[in-house]
């Protein structure tokens, strides 16, 4: 007696149980929302495709790809090409395990929409400054975990779901806040300094005098989440739009923008791309630079800086003392400092001259501990006075 054949539905769920024994929760109902997506127009369109071979590209795929972009609302491109990658993985490998040559190669590369191009959006210097005096007028558990967010560019996210221990004392003079695994699933530690391990400790204290809520394992939370993460994340926002309308600020403001902000304020503050990735928690410096937004006078200082050091490499080294001072000057400890100065100048414009840069290394050493020699001496010299 033959086996009764399995309908498309029921093939696709089993690939995506299997699924499920390896990706994460969230990866796996990704899959299933695509699947989901592409029955639910299968049904309503061409309600007898049941069996995978009957898809064709044309017109099953292709009328499910335009209804996808005629959606109102319709779908953002980075939606729809997690759907449409999904969704072809499923298709290729059911080809594969039912051998039916028809449903492979049914989405191809081509059909895959490009990523929409986002600006960064940091806020201005003058609403930066009005939202950071609300909060601060405000110091209550919401408003403190903004600025928490402010400060160290982390995800909303990532802030509920800091612990009361994340706040680490790493060595001398040296904190550091341990943001826990967050968007890309990473653990990142991200340096603090003294304001921001007040904003901590002021945020326990609330938090210790707030009612006991939730179960044990939300013990450890810096937020407690008696309603879930969700309405907690809503309070959030809430707080930001209620400081932002009181503060007076000219644009709408969102939790992310703040981290945008926090993106773009240390790099012209000078730290490097690859060093603000890592307190971004990002995984590619591509990635890093969808946050910061570069302005023409960003540019217009960084190239005069630059400039600066390269022409600083040109300038010829001045003797301290004119040679005639030195020759007549008599014998003592400021006159030997005086030559071995005039030394050091003969033999950084002999350096310059060499072509071996292992020779080159050595003769800078050697003006080197001329330099320290003449320190000692000198010291010498104010010790006898």
């Amino acid at each position: 007696m033959s086996k009764t054949k399995r309908t498309l539905q029921q093939l696709l769920d089993d690939q995506i149980q299997n699924l499920a024994l390896t990706l994460r929760p969230n990866t796996v109902l990704s899959y299933r929302s695509a699947a989901n997506l592409f029955l639910t127009y299968l049904r309503s369109a061409y309600p007898g495709i049941s069996r995978p071979s009957q898809l064709r590209r044309d017109p099953h795929v292709l009328g499910w790809l335009r209804s996808l972009w005629e959606k109102s609302p319709p779908y953002k491109s980075g939606t729809r090409l997690i759907y449409l990658t999904h969704a072809r993985l499923l298709l290729n490998d059911l080809a594969v395990n039912t051998k039916t040559r028809c449903a492979h190669n049914l989405i191809v590369p081509n059909d895959l929409p490009r990523l929409d191009q986002y600006l960064p959006k940091p806020l201005s210097a003058e609403d930066d400054c009005l939202l950071d005096k609300e909060l601060h007028k405000n110091p209550d558990l919401l408003c403190d975990g903004l600025l928490l967010i402010r400060a160290t560019g982390m995800r909303i996210g990532e802030c509920l779901a800091l612990t009361t221990d994340s706040l680490q004392h790493l060595g001398p003079d040296q904190w550091a806040l341990r943001v826990p695994l967050g968007k890309l699933h990473n653990e990142r530690w991200v340096p603090v300094d003294d304001d921001i391990r007040k904003t901590f400790a002021h945020m326990l204290s609330l938090r210790n005098l707030a009612p006991e809520s939730g179960g044990s394992a939300q013990s450890d939370l810096l937020f407690r989440q008696s309603h879930g993460q969700r309405s907690l994340y809503q309070a959030m926002r809430f707080a930001l739009f209620a400081a932002a309308q009181r503060a007076g600020c000219s644009t709408h403001i969102t939790p992310h923008r703040l981290r945008h902000t926090f993106a773009t304020g240390m790099l012209r503050a000078g730290v490097s791309l690859a060093a603000l990735k890592e307190l971004l928690g990002h995984k590619s410096i591509l990635m890093t630079l969808r946050y910061v937004e570069i302005s023409q006078n960003d540019l217009q200082r960084q190239y005069q800086q630059a400039r600066a050091k390269i022409a600083s490499r040109y300038v010829l080294p001045q003797l301290p003392v004119s040679h005639g001072t030195v020759i007549g000057a008599p014998l003592g400890i400021r006159t030997i400092c005086d030559w071995l100065a005039a030394t050091c100048h003969a033999l950084e414009m002999y350096r310059r001259q060499l072509r071996d840069e292992h020779l080159g290394k050595k003769v800078r050493q050697i003006s080197r501990c001329l330099v320290n020699i003449s320190k000692k001496l000198r010291h010498l010299d104010n010790a006898a006075k």
